[in-house]
């Protein structure tokens, strides 16, 4: 049970975080249609290299906070007011994103694409202070430790997951496509729903601990 909770939460934790269309996501289903599933498997192995790396710091900084609870309580109320912000920010304020053209992504790199894969899954910071938070939310209710074992458990589900994703936009885009059109329309009421949803969940931790006081 110690691995296989941890490789469950991880897995489900990256299906969420990754599936929305990103830079990696639509990187894939472009090398996929234009030069075939083989060199877009070798850029999917690049990037989950560096996933795997970005999400074991990312565990490893979250164990060191959740063992001083004053730091994770700074982090909650610095990240409600983040979150409440980007809430407000993308629900209100921001266009609605325009559709980008089929053209609009240009790869340049045609020599390795695993290296490619690398460099455009290391210059995304996003993963780090999203398992972060997630590792820490789950621990917060007792679903999650940070032991040797449950971290590498959770880091590989981690990888399973983004490659369960990643292979999807390679087998499936075609497919897919039209939904993904969908979801970059939306997509600034999407991230509002989910940041009003982690501001709320924020703020519900910050009021239990103040009130245990």
């Amino acid at each position: 049970m110690n691995i296989i909770i941890p490789l469950f939460l991880g897995f489900i934790t990256a299906l969420v975080g990754v599936f929305p269309p990103g830079l990696i996501n639509m990187t894939v289903a472009k090398i996929s249609t234009e030069d075939g599933k083989t060199r877009a498997m070798l850029f999917t192995a690049g990037a989950l290299f560096v996933v795997f790396f970005q999400t074991l710091v990312a565990l490893v900084f979250a164990g060191y906070i959740s063992e001083h609870q004053e730091v994770v309580i700074l982090l909650r109320e610095i990240g409600f007011g983040v979150f409440s912000c980007l809430t407000i920010y993308f629900l209100l304020i921001a266009k609605k994103p325009k559709k980008k053209a089929k053209n609009d992504l240009k790869i340049k790199s045609k020599k390795s694409r695993f290296f490619f894969g690398m460099f455009i899954s290391a210059i995304n910071f996003l993963p780090i202070p999203y398992y972060v938070f997630a590792s820490i939310s789950l621990a917060s209710f007792g679903y999650f430790t940070f032991n040797t074992v449950s971290i590498y458990s959770f880091v590989v589900g981690v990888v399973l997951g983004s490659f369960a994703v990643f292979y999807s936009y390679i087998a499936f885009f075609k497919k897919i496509e039209s939904k993904t059109d969908y979801i970059v329309k939306n997509m600034n009421t999407i991230i509002g729903l989910v940041t009003g949803t982690i501001a709320i969940t924020a703020l519900y931790h910050i009021l239990k601990y103040y009130l245990k006081l």
